[in-house]
């Protein structure tokens, strides 16, 4: 079992991501950290915080020589802004007069940002936040509700993508079905990782040209307006074999835990695996996946269809695995939504601070992130195994004894 956490502020010092239970010898460098997180920070409708505050990676525990040891790991991804928030966030007391001291730039603004915040927006974790831990100051809730954390997510996310390919051969790739109402046709196209740097080079991570530019118009029309957009991810995994998760308890369910991951990235609302709305609207005879048994699958089987997303019973089934997120538009609206001053009482507009007009293809490479974990763990708890060169002939093996069962059905 793979057990990590991440721990940080939004505007602290650093994040940290921590991660145990991760095999030895998975090949892993600084470099492809830092890309991982590079490909976070693309996307049109970005804010102009994505420009200026760079990722600072160091690994400070678990690799040595660019391969993980099997020991716990440890990555602190620093915040390159800290000196102008380190008194606003200092995890000592401050006195109110050192709060009303700029950070040495003249500006008002950086006096403004040391004062409580106590416009909560609409749709934003800072109301229930301040309500359930009784803070006065939505800061102490917003600096950890921030999609920010989802830095350290992506760092291990990164670490459980290469596992995955180097001691099974599966790979991943995400990309963007929906901005705003411009959405990819059905019937497009699926993007394997082999086209992961066009989508790393598309404004959108979208893998449909003509959808791509009806995406940009979209954030270039809500921007002008003063809004936000959401929109729909989709997560694709090649090459699972069959058998992980299980039917027996509900939360060894393959399709349970994995929409529980989506869900459990900032902004996400919706989760579908394969096409579960759509199916929801189809009568049976349409909406499975027929079985034929002509060897030419990895089981020895194929399907007619996917419609499933590449589970059946909470296993995966060798199909190749879709996962999608709905996420909505971002709560930081500048057209400032109607809210109360929590000092007051009265009737007031909400806090807008500098943020994204659109955050949907970012969200795709988190989400792809949190699916790696997830199918990681899925897979060490089907196979066990300490290290790759112990895990990788347990993952052939599986594979192999799929195979033979189907061929012993077929005579």
């Amino acid at each position: 079992m793979l057990n990590w956490m991440t721990a940080g502020e939004s505007h602290g010092p650093s994040l940290v991501a921590m991660i145990d239970g991760f095999p030895a010898g998975v090949e892993i460098t600084h470099e492809a950290l830092r890309d991982a997180l590079a490909r976070r920070r693309l996307g049109y409708g970005r804010g102009a915080r994505q420009k200026f505050e760079q990722d600072e990676v160091r690994i400070l525990s678990g690799v040595r020589h660019g391969r993980t040891l099997g020991s716990p790991i440890a990555v602190e991804i620093r915040n390159t802004e800290w000196p102008k928030w380190e008194k606003v966030m200092s995890a000592d007391p401050v006195s109110r007069e050192d709060l009303m001291i700029d950070a040495g730039t003249g500006d008002e603004r950086e006096i403004a940002r040391n004062k409580p915040l106590t416009r909560p927006r609409p749709g934003h974790a800072d109301l229930a936040g301040m309500a359930k831990y009784g803070h006065e100051d939505a800061r102490n809730v917003l600096e950890r509700a921030s999609a920010r954390e989802t830095a350290a997510r992506v760092v291990i996310g990164a670490l459980c993508e290469a596992l995955l390919e180097q001691a099974a051969g599966i790979t991943l790739v995400a990309h963007t079905l929906q901005v705003g109402q411009a959405r990819v046709p059905e019937g497009s196209a699926l993007p394997t990782s082999a086209d992961a740097s066009a989508l790393d080079a598309d404004p959108l991570r979208c893998f449909d040209a003509d959808t791509s530019q009806a995406m940009v118009d979209e954030i270039d029309a809500a921007k002008k307006d003063g809004d936000t957009l959401g929109g729909v991810v989709e997560v694709l995994a090649y090459n699972v074999p069959a058998g992980l998760g299980s039917h027996t308890q509900w939360n060894r369910r393959l399709d349970a835990r994995l929409a529980q991951a989506i869900m459990s990235i900032q902004a996400m609302k919706g989760v579908e695996i394969g096409e579960g709305f759509a199916n929801a609207g189809r009568r049976g005879s349409l909406a499975h996946d027929e079985i034929l048994g002509e060897g030419a699958g990895p089981a020895g089987t194929r399907r007619a269809s996917n419609r499933a997303g590449g589970t059946e019973g909470g296993i995966s089934n060798a199909e190749l695995i879709a996962v999608r997120g709905a996420l909505k538009p971002i709560s930081t609206v500048p057209r400032a939504l109607r809210t109360i001053d929590t000092a007051t009482g009265e009737e007031a507009t909400a806090n807008h601070q500098r943020s994204d007009v659109c955050a949907v293809a970012p969200a795709a490479v988190i989400a792809q992130a949190m699916v790696a974990i997830t199918l990681a763990d899925a897979l060490l708890e089907k196979v066990g195994g300490d290290s790759v060169t112990e895990i990788a002939p347990r993952v052939s093996s599986v594979r192999e004894y799929s195979v033979a069962r189907a061929e012993g059905a077929d005579r």
